[in-house]
């Protein structure tokens, strides 16, 4: 499953105000061996970027299972801690980049929904209504869409760094900063142990500004030879989630027409086409 933010409803619907994550025995021979500690320390961390991301395939099933999978359909729920809402929630992707989620919160919230055909990218809620992504926001949900992103981040980044290490809940971890082909950089956090993924930070562009979100991976678990987290944590301004993910189907069957633009999205890029119209008359004038 990628490892994508989930964007429930605007957080100003529910503020206060709107009340609506060896010793060594000898002395001789403590200093050449502290040496040799710090040379292999030293040569285990001479690792290139590209390798821990190739590394973290490995560890999670292998080149060979991601590509087998063509079709995704993750269920689980959505705690926003900070209100005490829960909704449930459904992710269906499609290769290569379709998506569609649907998140459902109880009367008076109701549904949020956001996905993309591979062009537009999209999301309805009661809060903002319909709404195309564009720039920043939409080619970050374009990667998100993208099944077997993790598989195929070269697509999606122009460039990968390694910026230390760092511990993660107690576990040191490689940072690993990757700048997109559009947008600005997210950092990543790799268990140099398991070399599983455990933390992400990444920017979010909004209606309201940009803002960062902070996302920590646990409980990972085999799905279909991939092992996949099924519990993610995240931190935006103001506002703590949880998901919890109950089922990840491979290869299964998804519903027609899922990923049809729903009727709302579809009058926007009508009218965004009508508009541009006149533009293309002029340009045809000169």
């Amino acid at each position: 499953m990628s490892r994508r933010p989930i964007h429930p409803p605007s957080k100003s619907r529910y503020s206060e105000r709107d009340e609506t994550i060896v010793m060594i025995p000898r002395v001789r021979i403590a200093i050449p061996a502290l040496l040799l500690l710090a040379a292999a320390a030293s040569a285990a961390d001479d690792i290139k970027p590209e390798a821990i991301l190739d590394k973290y395939i490995e560890a999670t099933g292998g080149r060979a299972a991601y590509e087998k999978i063509k079709t995704e359909i993750a269920t689980g729920t959505l705690e926003i801690t900070t209100f005490g809402l829960s909704g449930t929630l459904t992710v269906y992707q499609a290769a290569p980049d379709k998506a569609y989620t649907d998140i459902e919160f109880p009367v008076p919230v109701g549904k949020a929904e956001e996905g993309s055909n591979g062009q537009v990218a999209w999301a309805i809620n009661g809060q903002q209504g319909p709404r195309i992504k564009e720039g920043d926001e939409r080619a970050s949900a374009l990667r998100r869409d993208a099944v077997n992103a993790d598989l195929r981040w070269r697509d999606f980044y122009k460039k990968a760094e390694l910026a230390g290490t760092e511990d993660v809940g107690g576990k040191p971890c490689y940072k690993v900063v990757l700048t997109p082909n559009e947008g600005a950089a997210e950092t990543r956090y790799y268990d140099k142990g398991s070399n599983l993924l455990v933390k992400v930070i990444v920017p979010i562009t909004t209606p309201d500004g940009a803002i960062t979100a902070e996302m920590a991976l646990s409980d990972y678990r085999d799905e279909s030879g991939i092992l996949t987290p099924h519990t993610i944590a995240q931190k935006l301004p103001g506002m703590d989630m949880v998901v919890k993910i109950e089922s990840v189907k491979h290869n299964a069957e998804i519903p027609p027409g899922r990923f049809d633009l729903p009727a709302e999205i579809k009058a926007l890029t009508d009218k965004k086409t009508d508009e541009k119209k006149p533009d293309e008359k002029k340009t045809e004038k000169k």
